[in-house]
């Protein structure tokens, strides 16, 4: 049993995966483009925070339900890259 949503491996590498997009986005030659940098930080965050929320609701159901949203912040973040690949 997991006595809070920081005992979640996929937390732990949703907050890595976080920390990894940060140092990425600050030495990337699209940095300057604001919005994109924004729109990829902001799902990326999301992405922990969808987890944490779904756990502090207390059930399973609910649980399941952000997981689900994390998922989808996880899917934006592979196509924001995929653009930053392909207009770089």
């Amino acid at each position: 049993m997991y006595s809070s949503f920081e005992d979640f491996e996929v937390y732990k590498a949703a907050i890595s995966f976080t920390g990894k997009t940060y140092k990425l986005l600050d030495r990337n030659p699209l940095k300057n483009d604001f919005a994109l940098v924004d729109l990829l930080r902001r799902a990326t965050i999301s992405i922990s925070n969808n987890i944490s929320e779904g756990f502090e609701r207390e059930t399973d159901k609910e649980l399941i339900r952000f997981l689900y949203f994390a998922k989808d912040s996880a899917g934006e973040v592979r196509n924001l890259f995929n653009v930053m690949d392909e207009i770089e």
